[in-house]
């Protein structure tokens, strides 16, 4: 057992020498910025014919589809990460902010709001704002969230 635990603590020093390689260089002009462009774009197509326009055709199917749509792409880029394939997971990144994009124009949502909620959060630990906005259950109520 003794061994095991500097194993652990051997494995984790090693861990925190390990430098992470700098990210690639940022193609010019690929910001955040495209994600309020896309959110407009959306936005602009909702009333499109939804025989020329994946939003338009998506957006009138309800917001139960679109929902289903988010998840499913949210479940392959899921699935890319747990491959740790990059340029899937990549792909896959794209495709579920722009159903995320959709599912904020179909329930009236502006990106400015969401923009808010992080700017709030920003320099906080992630841990302590979960426990800021936790409600205590009832004794042996269930959830369904993940703690």
């Amino acid at each position: 057992m003794a061994k095991d635990i500097k194993k652990a603590e051997k494995a984790e020093k090693k861990d925190l020498k390990r430098v992470d390689p700098p990210p690639p260089p940022v193609p010019a002009g690929a910001t955040a910025e495209v994600l309020d462009r896309l959110w407009a774009v959306v936005m602009q197509r909702r009333t499109a014919d939804p025989a020329v326009s994946h939003s338009a055709r998506l957006l009138a199917r309800g917001t139960p589809k679109v929902a289903q749509k988010f998840g499913e792409e949210a479940v392959e880029c899921v699935i890319e990460a747990v491959a740790r394939n990059k340029p899937a997971l990549i792909t896959e990144s794209a495709d579920v902010l722009y159903h995320l994009m959709v599912v904020w124009v179909d329930a009236g949502v502006h990106p400015s709001e969401v923009w808010s909620v992080l700017q709030q959060r920003e320099g906080v630990s992630g841990i302590a704002e979960k426990a800021s906005r936790a409600v205590p259950l009832a004794l042996g109520e269930k959830t369904k969230k993940i703690p």
